[in-house]
């Protein structure tokens, strides 16, 4: 293990996040209403300076990264991020002249559910907060979402060749050794041109529907990071507007889908082969199989309010559609409350979002590959019931699967649900009945956001010990769990 350049690395990247305050502190210099500079002011200094101090002593250090240099780096640095990401909220005086009991576990947990774009929320009256507030919370989500640590891949040369631990360790799905050029730092780069392309479309998408420039461009950050916050306490419902709920959708959907498809419309558009450039999306079987899921769903969903809530077709349609998209991508928006719905929608909908996006997206859950893998392999199982003596191959596309990615997926969900249930009792060992349990592990463990029972509306009214619990449950879901538990095994450790 290489401490030394670890303890390097992870100033640089604090001290780089630090700036993510400034434009909130401009926005509350600007605004003669907004008197928060104080607070952006201090929590950038104090932000800064830690990293300057954790850097200076190692700055002359340098070494190639191993994996689990990467691994230690990107726990470290989303714990640390979490930690110094909340300070803007705990020394917020409107946050605490709106909750008395406002305290710093209150604070990162916002900061955390933001960084890993789940959405959760403890803060209410949204709509009286300050602009620079409201504006910091969001770009938490539009940071997140791709990951900043792919970002400091993509702009510090420094990482070199160690910039690939970093990005097997950090970047979500199953297939983490797949780049999409053959220099990790352009890969990274290629990434972030793209999040960025999705962002601003969507930012002026939304403006031209008819938000205001600032709701347009916080909610693009949070859309296409599938992070679910907004900036009014009836999410996108507040807008009441069919048109910015079909944006949300179709964003929504776009980052869901694996980042490696968008890269490969890019450079096939740039070479003007139009056609071929949107033919790859439909051989890619994981996205048919998303896309499968959603319509699915949405029927079932939408007949159902149809039949049983009283709602015209039109209003069953638009909800239904927009809920599922929602809950099942893990974005969280909100324009009805699934909750008061018929019991089997809103556990459908929640037991969607287990699912999430697909590989490679901004979308929490398992990933839909790794569902496809697991029923593939349970067809598998019943083929070799009525042929014993066959070779059957468990294949994506056209390709077999490896015996190790199998392996590996067969891993993944037996953690998943170990996990799950682990988190679960100790929730309810802190008092909170079985549905809001359950949910809120579901939607933190899954990075979705909004839960049922108690935390439908927020998690404001959780005991503390919950909340702390929370929010480790929220980074598991965002490392993907092996990369933070893999920390806690003897072996990681040994020389």
């Amino acid at each position: 293990m290489h401490f030394r350049v670890t303890l390097k690395i992870i100033g640089m990247l604090l001290m780089a996040f630090s700036t993510s305050m400034l434009p909130s502190l401009i926005i509350a210099l600007s605004l003669p209403d907004d008197s928060s500079e104080s607070t952006f002011a201090l929590s950038f200094c104090i932000t800064f300076v830690a990293g300057f101090l954790v850097w200076l002593p190692f700055s002359k250090h340098n070494n190639v990264l191993r994996t689990r240099d990467g691994f230690v780096i990107v726990v470290m640095f989303w714990s640390i991020l979490g930690l110094f990401g909340a300070l803007p909220f705990y020394f917020s005086s409107p946050l605490a002249a709106l909750n008395p009991n406002w305290s710093y576990v209150d604070a990162l947990f916002e900061s955390l559910s933001g960084l890993t774009t789940t959405g959760a929320t403890v803060i209410t009256q949204l709509d009286t907060l300050p602009k620079s507030l409201l504006f910091y919370r969001q770009l938490l989500q539009w940071f997140g979402g791709m990951g900043i640590i792919v970002l400091a891949v993509a702009i510090l040369p420094m990482l070199g060749i160690g910039g690939m631990q970093l990005y097997r360790a950090e970047t979500p799905g199953p297939v983490k050794d797949s780049k999409l050029t053959p220099r990790i730092t352009e890969t990274a780069k290629q990434l972030w041109y793209i999040y960025l392309t999705l962002t601003v479309t969507c930012a002026l998408a939304y403006w031209f529907a008819g938000m205001n420039a600032f709701d347009a461009l916080t909610h693009s950050f949070s859309t296409v990071a599938i992070g679910g916050f907004s900036t009014h306490d009836a999410s996108l419902g507040y807008f009441d507007n069919a048109a910015i709920e079909t944006i949300a959708i179709v964003f929504m959907l776009l980052a869901a889908v694996n980042f490696g498809l968008h890269f490969q419309t890019a450079r096939t558009f740039r070479q003007k082969h139009y056609k071929a450039s949107l033919l790859h999306y439909w051989r890619d079987e994981e996205f048919r199989f998303f896309l499968g899921v959603m319509a699915i769903i949405s029927f079932i969903t939408v007949a159902t309010l149809w039949l049983t809530n009283d709602m015209t077709l039109n209003d069953s349609f638009r909800q239904g559609v927009f809920e599922v998209v929602s809950i099942a991508t893990t974005t969280g928006y909100a324009t009805a409350d699934f909750a008061l719905w018929p019991p089997m929608l809103g556990f459908l909908l929640f037991s969607a979002a287990f699912m999430g996006g697909c590989a490679g997206s901004t979308g929490g859950g398992m990933k839909v590959v790794r569902v496809l893998i697991v029923l593939k392999q349970g067809l598998r199982e019943i083929q070799r019931l009525i042929h014993p003596n066959a070779i059957i191959h468990v294949k994506l596309g056209s390709s077999p699967i490896p015996d190790r990615v199998a392996e590996a997926v067969w891993g993944f969900f037996s953690v998943y649900t170990l996990v799950f249930m682990v988190m679960m009792i100790a929730l309810l060992a802190t008092g909170l009945d079985q549905v809001t349990a359950w949910s809120a592990v579901g939607a933190t463990l899954n990075n979705l956001g909004p839960g049922l029972g108690d935390v439908a509306a927020h998690y404001g009214d959780i005991n503390t010990t919950a909340k702390w619990i929370l929010c480790f449950s929220m980074l598991l879901g965002r490392l993907e769990v092996f990369t933070l538990l893999v920390l806690f095994t003897p072996m990681f450790w040994r020389n």
